[in-house]
């Protein structure tokens, strides 16, 4: 991967995010009138970037600026315009590191990006944060779904290791797990569009995993149940995650325009595809966490 650019997070965002010289009351009333009378605009998703600005990411930036001191790289490598498939590792026992990674692109990114994600059956069919989701532009991790948003030039981002990947225990950290069936290159194949290695460093730290709760999980119908240094021991309070450095950094894209349609009905080549994928992201996250001073500073 070529020299990565570094962008830091202590300036002031650019662009239609970084406006806030309304006051915070006005803006609010604002926001309120445009939602009693119907004056905002969703898609077919049912994504709403109003409701996604200002309600979804402003209480994460906090957490991304002064807990995390989230370190930005290879921005450069994410597309201004077109369909792109970001693919990233998971990690962190909660998906905060798909959320990070969304607001990195929406709030530093030159063209302010929305990130639309795919996510588990899970998500959707929880009451309230499925809402949530649909609202802030995510659909579920399906192949129609993901070729409909990458044919209509959207940036797309999935996290293949699933559920494996953020409940896995700590004893793991940074060791990629199986990337699944790579439907995810089908995607990317089939619609043309370049994939886009994302390593994150931090998310493994802020909630380590040292044990699980086989029959609680079951009981509550979720995959796993965490047990880590602060949860369930410290009640709510186990739930504030531990401040670790973080780094994001989105690797070289891959192109797949030069592929033929019959590549994506290909077993080997999506075989191929997915392990090099896989690869870039695993050397990424070595190569990060050796120029990584500390895990919390």
């Amino acid at each position: 991967m070529p020299d990565a650019q570094i962008i830091p997070i202590d300036g002031e965002r650019d662009g239609p995010a970084a406006d806030r010289s309304t006051p915070v009351v006005l803006r609010a009333l604002d926001f309120v009138r445009r939602r009693l009378t119907g004056a905002y605009e969703v898609d077919e998703f049912g994504f709403d970037p109003e409701f996604t600005d200002t309600i979804v990411l402003a209480p994460l930036r906090p957490l991304f600026e002064s807990w995390f001191r989230v370190e930005l790289r290879g921005m450069e490598n994410v597309p201004g315009e077109g369909g792109a498939l970001l693919v990233a590792n998971h990690s962190g026992t909660i998906a905060v590191d798909a959320l990070m990674t969304q607001l990195a692109i929406h709030d530093h990114h030159p063209q302010h990006r929305h990130l639309r994600m795919l996510g588990a059956d899970l998500v959707f069919e929880t009451p309230f944060i499925g809402e949530i989701a649909r609202k802030a532009g995510h659909t579920l991790a399906c192949m129609p779904d993901a070729e409909r948003l990458l044919f209509s030039d959207e940036l797309v981002g999935v996290w293949p290791e699933g559920f494996k990947g953020i409940g896995k225990p700590f004893s793991e950290r940074y060791k990629l797990q199986r990337f699944g069936r790579g439907g995810f290159v089908t995607a990317a194949v089939r619609t043309g569009r370049p994939i886009i290695p994302t390593a994150i460093v931090g998310a493994e730290e802020i909630y380590p995993i040292l044990g699980n709760l086989p029959l609680a999980a079951r009981l509550l119908g979720v995959p796993y149940f965490p047990l880590t240094p602060t949860f369930p021991w410290l009640g709510p309070l186990g739930m504030i995650p531990l401040p670790s450095k973080w780094i994001i950094a989105f690797g070289e894209p891959i192109r797949t325009d030069d592929l033929t349609d019959a590549a994506a009905d290909d077993p080997m080549m999506v075989l191929e595809l997915t392990d090099l994928v896989r690869e870039r992201i695993q050397q990424s996250l070595y190569r990060l966490l050796v120029e990584r001073e500390s895990v919390f500073r």
